[in-house]
C-alpha cells in the first residue's frame, strides 16, 4: 500500500459538469458532508463546462483532461464519474499517476476491461474501490447481520422483485439515449441487476449457479422530447433464478420501464425460523438506495417490525436519505482504508467478480444453459 495520507484528502472528480451529471447530483453532496475530504480539482469534457464545475465546487484547479488532473499534486484520490465508456481512461489516468481510485459503477464496458483494470490497480498499490453503493447502506448491512446471526435460521430462499426504469421501457430519456448500445457497457442488465445482485450477494453470499432469460421488446426507442427514434440492441427485461454457495435459491427479476422513477421494490429472505419481508421506506428509490422497511413473520405467526439501531448511521445526520448517504457511506470507507494502510471495501476485485456474474447471466439467457459463476 501506498503512504497513509493526512485528511483531508484531495478529492479529484472527472465527470463533474454541474448540470445533470451524477457527480453533481450524488457525488458532490456526499462529499460536501464529510470533512476528511475537500474537492481539488475538477474536470469535463470542454474549458466552460470544467470552468463552471470548479466554480460550483469551489475546487481550485479545472482540467479538460483525466491525465492532467490526476497528475496534480493536491489530488489524492481520482474519481471516475464519467459515462462508463470513458471509466477505464480515467481510472488508467489515476494508476499511472500512483493515485487511489474509486470508479462508479460499472466498472468498464466489459469483463476483459474489468479484469485489466483490477490487474493493474492491484500492482499499482494504491486503495481502490467501485461505487456499489448498497454495500454502505445500513438497512442492507442491518439484514446482512441478522441473517449473519442466524435470525431467521438457515436461509432457503430469497426473492427479489426491482424496478429498472429508465432502461427497458419503449422510450428513452434524451441523456440516456447513448445507452441502447450494449458496447457502452450501460443499461438495464449492467446497472440496474448489476446493483441488485451486488445487494443481494452481499447480504446472502456469493452466486455459484445462475439460470435466466432476457428480452430485449422495443428494437426502436422514441427519444423523449424529441420526436425521434434510435435503434436498440439492449435487454429491457430480466429473469434469474440461481443457487447460493449455501446452497439457497434465488429468484430475480428486474423489470424495465420509462417512468421517472421506479415504483419500488420487495425482497423475501426465507429461512428455517421465519421470513424476512422488505421494502422501501421511500417510494421512488432503488434497493441500493432506499432506506428499508424490515418486517419479520416467525414460523408461528408472529409478526414484528424492525427498526435499523442507530450504530448503523455512522454518516452525518444531515446528509439526506437515499443514494447521497450511500455515496457518503462509500467516500467514508475508502478514506478510512487510505489512512488505515488497507483495501476498500468494495474494491475492483469485488466489481470484477460482479461484472463476471453479469456475463454469467447473459450467457445463460443466449444458451438457455446453466451458468457456473467464474470464482476469482
Amino acid at each position: 500500500m501506498t503512504a497513509r495520507i493526512t485528511a483531508p484528502l484531495g478529492v479529484g472528480i472527472v465527470g463533474a459538469n454541474p448540470t445533470g451529471s451524477w457527480a453533481a447530483a450524488a457525488h458532490l453532496p456526499a462529499l460536501a458532508q464529510l470533512p476528511e475530504f475537500r474537492v481539488t480539482a475538477v474536470a469535463t469534457t470542454n474549458r466552460a463546462s470544467a470552468d463552471a464545475a470548479a466554480e460550483a465546487t469551489g475546487a481550485r484547479h479545472a482540467f479538460t483532461d483525466a491525465a492532467q488532473l490526476a497528475a496534480h499534486p493536491e489530488v489524492d484520490l481520482v474519481v471516475a464519474a464519467v459515462k462508463s465508456p470513458g471509466h477505464g481512461e480515467v481510472v488508467r489516468a489515476a494508476l499511472a499517476a500512483g493515485k487511489h481510485v474509486l470508479c462508479e459503477w460499472p466498472m468498464g464496458t466489459s469483463a476483459a476491461e474489468a479484469t485489466e483494470l483490477t490487474s493493474a490497480a492491484v500492482a499499482a498499490g494504491v486503495v481502490h474501490a467501485v461505487v456499489l453503493q448498497g454495500y454502505h447502506s445500513p438497512s442492507v448491512n442491518y439484514v446482512r447481520d441478522l441473517l449473519a446471526a442466524d435470525r431467521i435460521g438457515a436461509v432457503s430462499a430469497i426473492t427479489l422483485i426491482a424496478a429498472g426504469d429508465p432502461f427497458g421501457g419503449s422510450s428513452i430519456r434524451p441523456e440516456l439515449a447513448w445507452t441502447t448500445d450494449p458496447g457502452k457497457g450501460s443499461g438495464l442488465l449492467t446497472i440496474m441487476a448489476g446493483h441488485v445482485l451486488g445487494v443481494l450477494e452481499h447480504l446472502a453470499g456469493e452466486l455459484t449457479e445462475v439460470s435466466a432469460v432476457l428480452a430485449t421488446l422495443h428494437d426502436e426507442l422514441t427519444v423523449l422530447g424529441t420526436g425521434r427514434t434510435v435503434p436498440n440492441r439492449q435487454p429491457g427485461q430480466l429473469a434469474v433464478v440461481g443457487r447460493l454457495a449455501s446452497g439457497a435459491v434465488v429468484a430475480v427479476t428486474v423489470h424495465g420501464g420509462h417512468a421517472d422513477a421506479p415504483h419500488g421494490f420487495a425482497l423475501y429472505i426465507r429461512g428455517t425460523q421465519g421470513t424476512l419481508t422488505i421494502t422501501p421506506v421511500q417510494s421512488g428509490m432503488y434497493p441500493h438506495w432506499a432506506d428499508w422497511r424490515v418486517e419479520l413473520r416467525g414460523n408461528e405467526g408472529a409478526v414484528s417490525d424492525l427498526q435499523i439501531p442507530d450504530h448503523y448511521r455512522g454518516l452525518p445526520s444531515t446528509l439526506p436519505a437515499g443514494p447521497i448517504a450511500h455515496v457518503a457511506g462509500v467516500y467514508r470507507e475508502t478514506a478510512t482504508a487510505i489512512v488505515e494502510g488497507r483495501s476498500a471495501h468494495p474494491d475492483f476485485t469485488v466489481g470484477l467478480r460482479q461484472r463476471r456474474l453479469l456475463d454469467a447471466v447473459a450467457a445463460a439467457a443466449e444458451t438457455g444453459l446453466r451458468q457456473q459463476v467464474t470464482v476469482l
